[in-house]
């Protein structure tokens, strides 16, 4: 069974937050939290959230173990970008992008 949590427009950028996701995917949801808690990346305290709540999600809605449970699927998708002006010499005017994210983890329990 496959179970997932989603946290939306997160602020951060997409490519540091996918640095992430591609260190975990595949690994059991017991070593992916400890390995989540020694990342130094900022990016991996707000994965480490989702990841919890998906556990919690397949514990909770679907009673299974999550000694059983891996990561099928870990995604950080591209979201809206909050669009700011700095002011510069002579008039100018340059344009801040402020990146967000949308971040997905799919858990699924082993098949025995």
């Amino acid at each position: 069974m496959r179970v997932s949590a989603t946290a939306k427009y997160l602020r951060g950028s997409t490519r540091k937050a996918r640095l992430v996701t591609r260190a975990i995917k595949g690994r059991g949801v017991e070593e992916a939290a400890a390995l989540l808690s020694f990342m130094p990346q900022h990016a991996a305290r707000n994965i480490a959230a989702v990841l919890k709540s998906a556990t919690a999600n397949a514990e909770n809605n679907h009673s299974l173990s999550a000694e059983d449970l891996y990561i099928a699927d870990a995604q950080a998708q591209e979201g809206p970008s909050i669009k700011r002006w700095r002011p510069r010499a002579q008039g100018r005017a340059f344009p801040i992008h402020k990146p967000m994210t949308h971040i997905t983890i799919v858990v699924a329990d082993r098949e025995a």
